[in-house]
């Protein structure tokens, strides 16, 4: 059975020349210590623009535009030395040749230029209804690991949103994600399509860790969570993590109000996330 994603594009015709340039990793990015945390502030008043003057403020990132449209990318830069609990971002950088066994978890041949994605999204159901409203996407590079994210700021700036997120894409090799194969790149697909763009992941390889954490650890967490993993295997214990059934609302609360405060716990679930899944 085709998915959806395969139906819409029989249905619109993609636009653009079909992805960027092969380029090197963004790698230059303002390396910001996650330690420091985040600039706090009052949330101020609505933007028509598209969303809140102080989100940019309160999430420690930059406003991206897009002809009349925006969206916010926040960068964070994770220095080898950093614990995420027993493991440091240096035990789990790549090795000089590379990850030559990737292609037994990935089925396929790929290469070893990896890109970390979770989603956080309107809903669970998946669906043309659900929009991916923060893209998170991690890479090593240099001895450091690199978290890029990009929020929906409205709904009408998704489209320039999916091609900054596609510009990224374009200069890996490989995705990773925890349950990807069903979820995440589905749904990122599917919005793809919708916005008459083509995907960037269609023929990446692509290694879902879900699948092989249940072979591997199938004694651990019955559903197998990441958290429940990463405080296993990593000893890590979250505090004060933003359950995933508030996550939808609290973006929606953005978008009303224009009120970004109750974001910044969303962006740093997302961020560790990505951490677990890449070490």
């Amino acid at each position: 059975m085709s998915s959806i994603a395969d139906r819409l594009r029989g249905i619109v015709r993609p636009g653009g020349s079909g992805g960027s340039q092969k380029q090197d990793p963004p790698y230059g990015v303002e390396e910001k210590d996650p330690a420091e945390g985040s600039r706090r502030g009052r949330p101020g008043p609505v933007d028509p623009a598209g969303g809140s003057a102080d989100a940019a403020e309160i999430l420690d990132g930059e406003w991206k535009q897009a002809g009349t449209h925006r969206f916010l990318v926040v960068e964070r830069t994770y220095a080898p030395g950093h614990r995420h609990g027993a493991i440091s971002v240096a035990d789990s950088l790549p090795p000089d040749e590379g990850w030559s066994r990737l292609a037994l978890l990935a089925g396929t041949p790929c290469g070893g230029n990896l890109l970390f994605v979770d989603l956080e999204t309107t809903g669970l159901a998946g669906g043309a209804g659900s929009y991916a409203f923060l893209v998170g996407c991690g890479w090593f590079n240099r001895g450091r690991f690199h978290v890029r994210q990009f929020l929906l700021s409205s709904f009408a700036s998704e489209r320039a949103l999916l091609e900054a997120v596609r510009d990224v894409a374009g200069t890996v090799d490989t995705v990773v994600t925890y349950n990807g194969k069903s979820f995440d790149l589905p749904l990122i697909e599917t919005r793809y399509a919708l916005n008459r763009l083509t995907t960037p992941f269609a023929d990446m390889p692509h290694v879902d860790m879900l699948h092989h954490a249940r072979r591997l650890w199938h004694g651990h967490d019955e559903g197998h969570r990441l958290s429940s993993l990463e405080l296993s295997l990593l000893g890590h214990e979250r505090e004060g993590d933003v359950p995933g059934f508030e996550i939808p609302a609290r973006y929606f609360h953005y978008v009303r109000t224009g009120d970004a405060a109750p974001l910044d716990a969303v962006f740093e679930h997302n961020r560790r996330d990505l951490l677990s899944l890449a070490l």
